[in-house]
């Protein structure tokens, strides 16, 4: 039990402060050192324990003071109800996958790969690197870093085929991370009020982005293959749409990668309407039985929008990604870009280019291939085990995420909140839907903490969707 001279002073002083009215000067310091027979150095320290507690506070040059007790009252800000009126579109505040577990949850609900997923040591290494280069004390141009521009430009044209002009360094506009750039494009691209072509399911976040620029969103079916050509086609003559984005290669949440048959009926229609394709490549680096092959690397007539990130598999801390688009919607793009942001920093753009041009990225990518694959694997057979009643609509060959069906008479809240009361925290599917749900699915990320708890979570998924509804009397 702590009884120093410091806390007799507290102890009195305290006794004193409260009896004594707001505003009230105490005795100086010379004087509590007499009273108290103590050092100025324990008087001091008592001192500033009275002020950390909020309870006296000083003015140099003028004393220390009790102070004055401020009457907590409720803050009234109905007046900005009348000043901002209704919003135009109402935005969730935050999505299931940003939400951070608690440390002994079995987390399936993520958006980001395990620390353990990173390339630790290549990220400390360059931001020390970057830290010592101009990047860290000087703007970067409004597309980004000419080096960076040039990798992101170079990294595409490897997959393009004979016939196609590969993109050049000036095709490409760094960002602050995808879905800054997603919000660009569709402000670039799509007026207030227009439609917006969506694959559905899709991403989330980009259904917050159409959201935030005011577009109408128009969903078009995806199943496990990609999206059907005539349906696309039909859409767009119905709707007068001019973009559709899309994820060819291992789409969040359902895992689909489109055939390369596909990927030409898709390119022909998007062609036939004069329409653009906003391709959103975030899983480039997450193949697993396959590689990301890029719709955009057969194109160079500017009807694909290119947009490569490094978020994810790089650091979450490095928010780098890449917009590749030809033509005067690069322009577009860019200008809404430097109205957003002027520019990306550029310590963060010299150490993404540092991470990915060292050769143990290549080495890092090899082994976060088997990772991945390990992590999949464990989850496919924990779920083929425990969860009978739930269905895979595919065993994605890439990505972060399985893509389950649920039985149609689930009641997916309350499964999402029974799971969540035992420890395992998972995200219902209707996130991912543009419009109503396709039925009960959850999406399941196995890139998270912890892979060796996934037969563990998948146990009590099953329970709680196993369990008999409760009795109503």
């Amino acid at each position: 039990m702590v009884n120093d001279s410091s806390t007799r002073i507290v102890a009195a002083l305290g006794k004193w402060i409260g009896q004594a009215p707001p505003g009230a000067r105490l005795p100086s310091t010379r004087a509590l050192v007499a009273e108290y027979a103590a050092s100025p150095v324990t008087v001091q320290k008592a001192l500033r324990t009275l002020t950390a507690q909020g309870l006296i506070e000083s003015k140099p040059g003028v004393g220390t003071f009790v102070r004055a007790i401020r009457t907590a009252r409720p803050l009234d800000y109905g007046w900005q109800t009348a000043a901002l009126r209704s919003p135009q579109n109402r935005l969730p505040s935050s999505s299931t996958p940003m939400r951070r577990a608690p440390n002994d949850a079995i987390a399936l609900h993520a958006g980001y790969p395990d620390r353990e997923l990173l390339p630790e040591r290549l990220i400390r290494s360059a931001l020390t690197r970057a830290a010592r280069s101009d990047a860290a004390l000087s703007p970067s141009p409004a597309a980004g870093l000419p080096e960076l521009q040039s990798w992101f430009a170079n990294e595409l044209g490897r997959s393009t085929p004979v016939g196609v002009t590969p993109p050049t360094a000036s095709d490409v506009i760094v960002l602050p991370g995808s879905q800054s750039g997603l919000s660009s494009v569709f402000r670039a691209l799509v007026p207030v009020g227009q439609p917006l072509l969506l694959e559905s399911p899709t991403y989330w976040g980009a259904i917050l982005a159409a959201a935030q620029a005011g577009v109408r969103v128009v969903p078009v079916p995806s199943g496990p293959d990609g999206p059907d050509p005539d349906e696309l086609a039909r859409a767009f003559e119905e709707t007068g749409a001019r973009v559709f984005y899309a994820q060819p290669n291992y789409a969040n949440p359902t895992g689909a990668q489109w055939s390369n048959q596909l990927s030409e009926n898709i390119l022909e229609v998007v062609r036939a309407h004069g329409a653009f394709l906003v391709e959103d490549d975030w899983a480039h680096d997450f193949g697993i039985d396959t590689d990301s092959s890029p719709v955009a690397a057969h194109d160079d007539a500017g009807h694909v929008i290119y947009l490569r990130s490094l978020t994810k598999s790089v650091s979450p801390s490095i928010r780098i990604a890449a917009v590749i688009a030809r033509g005067p919607a690069g322009d577009r793009i860019l200008a809404d870009r430097g109205a957003a942001s002027m520019y990306v920093s550029g310590l963060l753009q010299a150490a993404a280019l540092d991470v990915v041009t060292q050769p143990g990225w290549q080495t890092h990518l090899r082994n976060l291939r088997h990772q991945l694959r390990a992590r999949r694997d464990l989850l496919v057979t924990s779920l083929r085990e425990h969860v009978p009643g739930a269905h895979l609509t595919t065993v994605p060959k890439g990505g972060l995420n399985l893509w389950v069906r649920l039985p149609d008479a689930t009641n997916l809240p309350k499964l999402v909140a029974d799971c969540e009361a035992s420890g395992v925290l998972i995200a219902a599917g209707s996130e991912w839907f543009p419009a109503e749900p396709a039925g009960p699915f959850i999406r399941l990320n196995y890139s998270g903490t912890n892979p060796g708890a996934f037969p563990e979570g998948a146990r009590v998924i099953g329970d709680k969707l196993a369990a008999p509804p409760p009795v109503r009397g």
